[in-house]
C-alpha cells in the first residue's frame, strides 16, 4: 500500500496535480476479503483513505453478474421472458447474486439453490455484498473477526472519494450477462464461457448490458451525491468500457493474416464497429412514427439492427413487415395500441386431443412433404457483410428447399 501511494506521488509530481491517480480494484475484491475462516476484512481501506490526495478515486473493474439465466422455461428467472429484458437486467445490478443470495457450491448453482445474504446480528449485509457499492462508499467500514464486529471502523471516511468504473463490459457471446468477465481465446489458459452459455455470438445481450448499466447509474437518485467533495458517487463520465479498439474497424477484425488476435472479435468484449447499432425497438417505433402512428408499444420487442436501407417510396407497413420476417416478431392491436411482441416459441397451455371440438370424427396432426413439382427450387441467398467492409456476400452452395405443411385432418 505504501509502495503504491508514493508511486502515485511521483505520478503527480511528474505529470501535474490535474492528473488523477487511482488502483483500479477487481469487482470481487474492492469491497474487502472474506478469509476461510468467515472473518471479514477491508484490507484495501488503506489505499482509499481520505488524508491521502494523491489517491484521487476508488476504481473499480465491474464485471459482476447481470443475469443467472438458462434456456428452457422453468428456470427461477423465466418469470421475466427474455434475458434482453432491461427491467431484468436492472433489477440484478443492485439485486440477484451477489446482493440478495448467493449460490454456496457449484451444485447448488445448477439446482439454483440460493443462499440468502444476511448479517442480522450486526444489520450490515452489505457487508457481504459485492454488490452493494452504494453502501459501502456511504459507511463506515468494522471489520469483523470471529463474528464479532470491531468497534473502531477503518480509515475509510464515508462518502470521501469517488468511485470510477475503470473497467466495465460484457461480452457478445449467449448469455454474457451472467459472467461478464468471461471471454473466448484460444491461446489463454483462462478462455471460457459464461455459465450455460452455448458460445454462439450475441451482440444484442453485449447491447443490452450497456444500456442497463449506463441507464441505471444515470439515475441520480441510485447516484447520490458526496457531502464531502459534492460530486456523484459514480462518476459515469470516468466509466471506461471494455474494450474500445484503436485499431481501425472493419480492417479488425477483417485482417486476420496482420492482427492474430482478430478470431477473438466476434464474441469478444470488444464493442469497436458494433457501437452504432441500433435496437430493433427504436428502428420500428422510427417506422412507425415516420408513418403518423405513435400509439405503439415496442418494449417486448429485443434485436440489434446493424444496418437498415428503406426503398425509396415503400410503406411503413413493408418496411416493417422485413423487419418481422428477418426477427420473428408479430404485430397485435390491443386496447388500441399496436404491440409488437417477438415470437418466442413458449407456450400458453398444454391441450390434449380430447379438449378440442372440432368434430364428432377422431382429430389428428399430420406432416406432409410437398410433391417435388411444388418445392420452391433453388434458394441463392446474398447478404451484406459488416465485419467484411460492408461488401456483398453470397452463400456458396445453393439448396432445393422442400416445402413442409403440417395440418388437421379427419380421418
Amino acid at each position: 500500500m505504501a509502495q503504491f501511494r508514493q508511486l502515485a506521488a511521483e505520478v503527480k509530481a511528474i505529470l501535474g496535480a490535474g492528473c488523477k491517480v487511482g488502483y483500479a480494484a477487481g469487482w470481487s475484491e474492492y469491497f474487502g476479503y472474506q478469509s476461510p475462516d468467515g472473518n471479514r476484512y477491508f484490507h484495501l481501506d488503506p489505499l482509499w483513505v481520505w488524508v491521502d490526495a494523491n489517491i484521487d478515486f476508488v476504481g473499480i473493474d465491474n464485471y459482476m453478474p447481470l443475469s443467472d439465466w438458462r434456456d428452457g422455461e422453468d428456470h427461477a428467472n423465466a418469470g421475466w421472458f427474455s434475458i434482453y429484458n432491461l427491467d431484468y437486467l436492472q433489477a440484478n445490478i443492485e439485486g440477484g447474486e451477489g446482493y440478495d443470495w448467493y449460490y454456496n457450491a457449484p451444485e447448488h448453482r445448477a439446482a439454483q439453490i440460493r443462499t440468502p445474504i444476511g448479517d442480522g446480528e450486526y444489520g450490515e449485509p452489505w457487508v457481504w455484498r459485492y454488490k452493494d457499492i452504494r453502501n459501502w462508499w456511504a459507511n463506515p467500514h468494522h471489520e469483523q473477526m470471529s463474528g464479532v464486529h470491531s468497534e473502531t471502523s477503518t480509515d475509510w471516511v464515508p462518502q470521501s472519494k469517488p468511485i470510477w468504473f475503470t473497467e466495465l463490459g460484457c461480452a457478445a457471446v449467449d448469455k454474457g450477462t451472467n459472467q461478464p468477465n468471461k471471454f473466448l481465446d484460444p491461446k489463454s489458459s483462462e478462455s471460457s464461457l459464461p455459465f450455460y452459455s452455448d458460445g454462439r455470438r450475441d451482440e444484442l445481450i453485449q447491447m443490452q448490458y450497456m444500456r442497463a448499466m449506463v441507464d441505471y447509474w444515470a439515475d441520480g437518485t441510485k447516484n447520490p451525491v458526496s457531502g464531502i467533495y459534492g460530486g456523484r458517487m459514480l462518476d459515469m463520465s470516468r466509466a471506461h468500457v471494455w474494450a474500445w479498439d484503436s485499431r481501425p474497424y472493419p480492417q479488425f477484425p477483417a485482417n486476420d493474416t496482420l492482427w492474430k488476435d482478430a478470431e477473438n472479435y466476434a464474441r469478444g468484449h470488444w464493442i469497436s464497429g458494433r457501437a452504432t447499432a441500433q435496437p430493433l425497438a427504436s428502428v420500428v417505433a422510427e417506422i412507425c412514427e415516420r408513418s403518423g402512428l405513435f400509439d405503439i408499444d415496442v418494449s417486448e420487442l429485443y434485436g440489434l439492427v446493424r444496418g437498415y436501407a428503406v426503398s425509396s417510396g415503400q410503406s411503413g407497413r413493408a418496411s416493417i413487415q422485413s423487419l418481422m420476417l428477418a426477427y420473428g416478431f408479430e404485430a397485435l392491436e390491443r386496447e388500441g395500441a399496436l404491440v409488437f411482441r417477438m415470437r418466442e416459441g413458449q407456450r400458453d397451455a398444454d391441450l390434449a386431443m380430447e379438449e378440442l371440438a372440432l368434430g364428432e370424427d377422431d382429430l389428428s396432426f399430420e406432416t406432409a412433404r410437398a410433391p417435388e413439382a411444388e418445392m420452391a427450387g433453388r434458394v441463392r441467398l446474398t447478404y451484406i457483410e459488416a465485419d467484411g467492409d460492408w461488401s456483398r456476400r453470397r452463400f456458396p452452395t445453393t439448396r432445393r428447399v422442400p416445402r413442409r405443411s403440417r395440418s388437421l385432418r379427419y380421418r
